[in-house]
């Protein structure tokens, strides 16, 4: 076995004679720092990191990095192409841009030269022009990518989610873009309304997009139609909010076969069923559940659900507006009464704003001629909207053997996914608007 010793020494003349003097034994130092004292003993200068190296351009890298490793987690180039191609490259770049920072293709060509992603997806040399051409690329593979994603993620007899919603346009050269019910509450632009259908889990399948005048209610046969058609799926459950599958649309659907469907009752609906004793609070388990059958919708079950911290909100809430609604109104009997408002019409004109701006008009009782106002509250109108706070009832097709009551209202809830994925189009996330 061998040992070796490490000094420092120095040699010196003394009295004519060589010497040598240890000066620091360096055996127990690890072999690079042994390494640096011999480099600096023979001239080498040594000069602090931050001093060292001169960053003259920093890129991201990090996030790109991260969202290139999911986007193959997900099989995102097989989805696109089964051939890689400059178009799949400029698409699956502009993925990693719109997530990182989403904008228009002119900025995100300026802004993506500060990060990696050129080099990440082989775009270096991409202008904006070619982004805009491998986007009609990509819509022409509209169709194979929805069927490649519904084969990984639609299986026979499961759960289709499906809602509608829309965006505001800007410009004047869209085909699809008209007026119509505005989400967005942007007075005077024109839409475009899109339907988004995704699996039980929120995992987006197809999207289509309609003129902005489209109703909800028209959008969801031609979605039917693509699952049995393209999708190949032969059975399934349609999961729709109660403003979508109307009952009109579930007679189209009960026509079609293989296809169930999930959905809600409106409130003057729950209203009739509950003047018919159909609604007894003794009737509920400490679910919260109630079960019920009626002859006016064969075939299908109703689950009748409460939810006492919603009843409770909204009585909150009427007993808020009633109360502003009657400061409004208070202010209007003093101008009657002191005779600065006079005309029956005129007085109508005051209480119609007041009316519009609260939506309390259907609780109270108006007394108006001219010179003449006095209102009071209708507590029978009153009661009967309490009695029913807090309650929503689901109507679904789905046998018992198939999907309990429980089962049955977590589906219908599961709606919330797909409002969820379209505050990733709207919101930070991806920021799809303003479409230009």
């Amino acid at each position: 076995r061998e040992y070796f010793t490490y000094l420092l020494r120095r040699s010196y003349r003394e009295d004519g004679k060589v010497k040598q003097q240890t000066i620091a034994n360096l055996t127990e130092l690890p072999e690079v720092t042994r390494e640096l004292v011999k480099e600096s003993l023979q001239g080498r200068v040594f000069l602090p990191s931050e001093e060292a190296i001169e960053i003259t351009r920093s890129r991201a890298h990090g996030n790109v990095a991260v969202i290139r490793k999911v986007m193959e987690d997900l099989g995102i180039s097989e989805l696109l192409s089964s051939r890689r191609s400059r178009e799949s490259d400029l698409v699956e770049a502009m993925i990693a841009a719109r997530i990182i920072n989403p904008q228009t293709k002119l900025s995100t060509i300026r802004w993506w030269d500060n990060t990696t992603i050129p080099e990440e997806f082989s775009v270096e040399d991409a202008d904006e022009d070619e982004l805009y051409v491998a986007l009609d690329w990509l819509l022409q593979r509209q169709e194979t990518i929805e069927r490649k994603l519904a084969q990984r993620h639609l299986s026979e007899g499961g759960l289709v989610l499906y809602d509608v919603s829309s965006s505001y346009y800007e410009g004047s050269h869209c085909e699809l873009a008209s007026y119509g019910y505005n989400r967005d509450r942007k007075k005077g632009k024109k839409q475009i309304v899109y339907g988004l259908m995704t699996d039980s889990k929120g995992v987006p399948i197809s999207i289509q997009v309609y003129p902005g005048c489209t109703s909800d209610t028209k959008t969801i046969g031609e979605q039917v139609d693509k699952i049995k058609e393209e999708f190949k799926v032969g059975r399934f459950v349609v999961v729709g909010d109660r403003g979508m599958l109307t009952q009109g649309q579930i007679e189209g659907l009960k026509a079609l076969g293989g296809v169930d469907w999930i959905s809600a009752f409106r409130g003057p609906t729950i209203k009739s069923l509950f003047e018919n004793g159909k609604l007894q609070l003794s009737l509920f388990d400490e679910r919260d559940l109630l079960e019920i059958d009626s002859p006016d919708y064969p075939g299908e079950r109703l689950i009748v659900c409460r939810n006492p911290f919603l009843a409770e909100e909204r009585r909150r809430t009427r007993e808020d507006l009633l109360r502003a609604t009657e400061e409004k109104l208070n202010k209007l009997l003093r101008r009657v009464a002191s005779g600065r408002l006079r005309e029956e019409g005129k007085i109508g004109q005051a209480l119609g704003r007041i009316e519009n701006r609260y939506k309390m008009a259907k609780h109270f009782i108006f007394t108006i001629e001219d010179g003449k106002f006095d209102y009071r509250r209708n507590d029978e109108s009153i009661t009967l909207e309490a009695s029913l706070d807090g309650f929503y009832i689901i109507r679904t097709s789905v046998e018992k053997e198939k999907l309990t009551a429980e089962e049955v209202v977590y589906s219908y809830k599961s709606l919330s996914r797909v409002e969820r994925a379209f505050r990733t189009l709207k919101g930070v996330d991806l920021k799809i608007r303003p479409i230009h």
